[in-house]
C-alpha cells in the first residue's frame, strides 16, 4: 500500500507484530514438531507460557546479547563503552520524558547540557535500550564531518523522519543520491552568482519601508517574522525566478494593539512559511524519540496537511518555471548564465520533477531559514549591546555611507560585521544539533587523557550539538558565553581557533560544508548594512510572549540573562507563546533628515 493510504504509526505496528508472531509461531511449531516426535501430547498451558512468555523473554534475551556483544567489541577494539544515562525507569524513559517535557519551557539544550556536565562531553542517552550518542567534543566532530566522513551518514532512521517532508533531497539522502544531488546545486552558487546584490536590496528596502510605517505608529515589529519574510521573498526569486511576495502581506501587530492581526491569517505566503516551519517541528520531535516515533502518529502522518499548504502553494511555481523552460526549449532560445535560476540550472539536468522539487525545497530551507535565524539572533544581541551596535553601524557609515547600495567589496572590506556575525553564529548557530548513522563499529579517542578511546557501533544514531560545543568555555576561553566580537580581531583567534578550527562550525564541514555558505555571509551582511543606515538604535520590546520565564533569572550561564526563548526545529528561532506574538519584538530609532544630509 501506498505511503498516503497506511500511516507511519499503522506501518510500525505492522512490522512490530510481525516480528513477534514469526518467533513466536516458530517457537510453538518447534515444540509441538518435537512432542509428536516423542509421541506426547502438549498441554496448553505450555503453549500460554511459550506465547506470552516468548515475546519478553526474547527481548531480555537480545538486550543482554547486545550489551555482551559491545563490551567484547569494546575490548577488541581496547576501547571502552560510552559513559550511558542512567534512568530510574526500564529504559530510560523518564530521562526521554524528561527532555521531551522540559524541552517546551527549559533553554535550549539545558537538558541535554545537564546529563554532559554529570557525564563528559560525550554521552550514550540509550532510550528503550537503543543507543543514542551526543557529542559535543571537536575531535568528535571532525571524525564524524571530515577524517571519517564515509562511516557517517544521515542514515535510514532520519531520513524516515524527514523523508515526508525533505524527500530526497541533498539534507535528507546520502551515497550516490547525495552525490547527484550536491553535484547538480554546486555549479550554481558560483562568485559571480553569489555577488549580485539587486535582489537583496529590492526585497530590503521593502522590509525596511514596512519597519518604518510601523515605528511612525509608534509600535514595535516581529523582527523574526520580517526577516523570515525578506529571506523567502529573496530566496524565491533568486532560486525559482518566483518572488513568493510575503512581505506583501500586512505584518502582525503587537499583543496589546487594538488593529486586528486576522489580515494575514488567509495569506497563502504566511500559510506556507508556518505550515513549512510545522512540518520541521514534526521532523525535530521524530528525531527526538527515535525508532519508535511512528508510534506516535498512529492515526495519521502529522506532517501530511502542512505539506498539503507547501505543496499547493509550491508546485504551481515549479511547473510555471518548468513549463517556462519547455517553452524556451522549443523556441531554441537561449538564457545567459547569469538570468537562470536555480530551476533553470536544474531542469537542465534533469526531467525528473520530485528531484527538482525536492531539491529546491532543501535549498530553499537553506537559504530562508537559516539566514533568517542568525540575522534574528544578530538584531537581538546588538539590541543587547548598544555599545557593539554603535561602533558597527559608524564603521559602515564610515565605509559605506548612509544612502549608497552596499557591493561585494563594502561587504568584504567591512571586518568587524564580519566579526558581528560570527560571534552571533558562534552563540546561536542555525542549526544547533544534527544527526549522523554510523556504518561500521568504530572508536573516537578518549576527551579524557590517559583514558581509553571511547567505543561507537555499527547501525547507531549519532548526533553532535555546535550549539553546546559553541559555549564551551574550556574551548574559547572563561568569557565563552559573553557576545563579544572582537573574540574574532585579538588574539584570541591564534590561542583558541587556529589549533582547534572544529571548535566552530555554523556551516559545518568536510565534504558536507554549506554551499552557500558566502552567499549567506553576503546576504547577511549586506541586511545589516542597510538596516544600521536607515536605524541608529535599537530596543527590544516588553512583549510577554516573546520574554522567557522569571525562574529562568536563577539559572546559571546566559539563561541567567536571555531576554528572549531560544528553540529549535531544524534551525533556530526566537519562540512565542502564541503565534500572535511572534518572537523577536523590537522598536528601532529611524535615521533623521538632518543625519542623512550629514
Amino acid at each position: 500500500m501506498s505511503r498516503s493510504w497506511v500511516s507511519p504509526g499503522v506501518a510500525y505496528l505492522t512490522r512490530g507484530l510481525l516480528s513477534v508472531i514469526f518467533p513466536t509461531a516458530f517457537s510453538v511449531i518447534i515444540i509441538e514438531r518435537l512432542a509428536s516426535l516423542q509421541g506426547f501430547r502438549v498441554s496448553p498451558w505450555l503453549f500460554s507460557v511459550v506465547v506470552l512468555g516468548a515475546v519478553p523473554l526474547g527481548f531480555s534475551a537480545y538486550i543482554l546479547a547486545d550489551e555482551i556483544s559491545q563490551r567484547r567489541k569494546a575490548a577488541r577494539l581496547g576501547a571502552r563503552l560510552i559513559p550511558r544515562v542512567q534512568g530510574k525507569w526500564p529504559g530510560n524513559l523518564d530521562k526521554m520524558l524528561n527532555i521531551i517535557l522540559r524541552s517546551e519551557n527549559e533553554y535550549l539544550g539545558r537538558p541535554m547540557l545537564d546529563e554532559i556536565k554529570e557525564l563528559g562531553p560525550t554521552v550514550n542517552f540509550r532510550f528503550f535500550w537503543g543507543d543514542g550518542i551526543l557529542t559535543t567534543e571537536p575531535q568528535h566532530i571532525k571524525t564524524i564531518l571530515a577524517t571519517d566522513f564515509h562511516n557517517y551518514v544521515k542514515g535510514a532512521n532520519f531520513r524516515e523522519a524527514a523523508d515526508s517532508v525533505l524527500g530526497t533531497g541533498v539534507f535528507n539522502s546520502d551515497g550516490e543520491t547525495w552525490k547527484l544531488h550536491r553535484t547538480m546545486t554546486r555549479p550554481f552558487f558560483t562568485q559571480d552568482r553569489i555577488s549580485h546584490f539587486e535582489i537583496f536590496d529590492r526585497h530590503a528596502n521593502r522590509a525596511i519601508a514596512l519597519a518604518k510605517e510601523r515605528f511612525r505608529m509608534d509600535l514595535t515589529i516581529d523582527f523574526q517574522d520580517l526577516i523570515s519574510r525578506f529571506t523567502l521573498d529573496s530566496a524565491s526569486e533568486f532560486l525559482f525566478g518566483h518572488c513568493i511576495d510575503s512581505l506583501s502581506a500586512e505584518l502582525p501587530f503587537p499583543y496589546n494593539a487594538l488593529e486586528s492581526t486576522n489580515t494575514t491569517q488567509g495569506d497563502s505566503a504566511a500559510a506556507f512559511a508556518d505550515a513549512f516551519s510545522q512540518a520541521q517541528h514534526a521532523i525535530s520531535r521524530r528525531v527526538i524519540i527515535g525508532s519508535a516515533w511512528p508510534m506516535t502518529e498512529i492515526l495519521a502522518d502529522c506532517t501530511a496537511q502542512h505539506m498539503k499548504v507547501v505543496n499547493k502553494f509550491l508546485d504551481p511555481i515549479l511547473e510555471a518555471a518548468l513549463g517556462r523552460h519547455s517553452t524556451a526549449a522549443k523556441l531554441d532560445t537561449n538564457e545567459t548564465v547569469g538570468d537562470q535560476t536555480l530551476v533553470d540550472h536544474l531542469v537542465k539536468l534533469t526531467s525528473d520533477f520530485k528531484v527538482i522539487k525536492d531539491e529546491t525545497l532543501n535549498i530553499l530551507l537553506a537559504g530562508r531559514d537559516t539566514t533568517a535565524s542568525t540575522l534574528t539572533s544578530a538584531i537581538y544581541l546588538l539590541a543587547m549591546h548598544p555599545e557593539i551596535l554603535t561602533r558597527l553601524r559608524e564603521e559602515i557609515i564610515s565605509k559605506v555611507g548612509l544612502t549608497r547600495m552596499p557591493t561585494y567589496c563594502d561587504v568584504k572590506g567591512i571586518k568587524y560585521i564580519q566579526a558581528v556575525l560570527n560571534e552571533t553564529m558562534r552563540l546561536f548557530p542555525a542549526v544547533p544539533f544534527d544527526v549522523r548513522e554510523t556504518i561500521h563499529d568504530t572508536t573516537w579517542t578518549s576527551p579524557e587523557p590517559g583514558k581509553k578511546p571511547l567505543f561507537v557501533p555499527g547501525g547507531v544514531v549519532v548526533s553532535y550539538s555546535v550549539f553546546l560545543m559553541h559555549r564551551r568555555t574550556d574551548l574559547w576561553g572563561p568569557d565563552a558565553l559573553e557576545f563579544d566580537p572582537d573574540r574574532w580581531l585579538d588574539e584570541r583567534v591564534q590561542k583558541y581557533l587556529l589549533p582547534n578550527p572544529f571548535i566552530f562550525l555554523p556551516f559545518n564541514a568536510g565534504p558536507r560544508t554549506c554551499l552557500g555558505q558566502q552567499f549567506a555571509y553576503n546576504e547577511m551582511s549586506f541586511v545589516l548594512i542597510r538596516l544600521l543606515q536607515n536605524f541608529s538604535a535599537i530596543t527590544l520590546s516588553p512583549e510577554p510572549g516573546m520574554h522567557p520565564p522569571a525562574w529562568w533569572a536563577e539559572k546559571d550561564g546566559r539563561q541567567a540573562i536571555e531576554r528572549f526563548r531560544p528553540r529549535n526545529h531544524l534551525t533556530l528561532y526566537a519562540k512565542a507563546s502564541s503565534p500572535s506574538q511572534g518572537g523577536m519584538w523590537v522598536k528601532m530609532e529611524a535615521v533623521d533628515d538632518v543625519e542623512v544630509i550629514q
